[in-house]
């Protein structure tokens, strides 16, 4: 019998999980079964064995947790697509969740709420070996990291990297988006938010930009349309007991 749905949310949370995907050998054929015939196949397509286990774990973990909140077993969540490839899941009765899936390096991790339509970005920081902000970012947010010393160079270009991919993700447009045609503010002097979106007026009073709390060599974000309704992340530190040591939830209070 698939398990009840005991997880809700509620209109003032957005729910954060992260976990680690370097999983023990034992647990990938576990893991295995949790998926899709199309995501094993994706798997199999993997050429190094660390990127196909790394992706079998992301994959896996976030059937369990969005098993949870569905009432559904893991390996019988199906997955719609959109046309710029952002999964969901159809309607259950009356369990409707939207959620992201972001992963770099060995840490993967899944936001989810009842109601609102999101997107998460996590980057592993590492030094840069070219101006990748010159060709990615706004005018203005290029600017904007230019000014700084160049002690926070670094973090500031990830701090605006995941801004940007979480609102993309968010947004649903995907790569028919172009970067410069939003600009973040991350300059830390105040609150990141979406400052400006082509087109869309109405934009910055409908979107939320909140940081994740990382370990310290990562940097992430989560964006969500709340239509201007103020929310907080939540940071999920249960084991879900599916596969024992599988998924640990929740950065704080002990940011690995």
């Amino acid at each position: 019998m698939p398990p009840s749905s005991t997880e809700t949310i509620g209109p003032d949370l957005i729910d954060v999980w992260s976990w680690k995907l370097d999983m023990p050998v034992p647990d990938f054929g576990t893991s295995m079964t949790l998926l899709s015939v199309d995501e094993r196949a994706r798997a199999e397509r993997f050429v190094h064995e660390r990127d196909r286990q790394r992706f079998v774990a992301a994959r896996s973990g976030m059937r369990l947790i969005l098993g949870r909140y569905l009432g559904l077993l893991p390996q019988s969540i199906r997955f719609d697509y959109g046309a710029n490839g952002k999964p969901a899941v159809p309607a259950c009765g009356s369990s409707s969740i939207r959620f992201n899936l972001s992963h770099s390096a060995d840490l993967a991790v899944l936001a989810v709420s009842d109601r609102y339509e999101l997107g998460v970005d996590i980057e592993e920081i590492r030094f840069l070996k070219e101006d990748i902000a010159k060709r990615f970012f706004s005018g203005r947010e290029y600017r904007t990291l230019r000014s700084m010393p160049a002690e926070a160079y670094l973090d500031g270009f990830y701090r605006c990297w995941t801004h940007k991919e979480a609102f993309v993700k968010a947004h649903g447009a995907g790569l028919s988006l172009p970067l410069d045609s939003f600009d973040m503010i991350f300059d830390r002097q105040g609150e990141s938010r979406l400052e400006r979106l082509e087109g869309d007026p109405d934009a910055p009073g409908n979107w939320v930009v909140l940081e994740l709390a990382t370990p310290v060599n990562f940097a992430g974000a989560v964006v969500a349309s709340t239509r201007g309704h103020r929310v907080c992340l939540r940071y999920r530190d249960e084991d879900i007991g599916a596969i024992p040591g599988k998924v640990r939830g929740g950065f704080p209070p002990g940011i690995a």
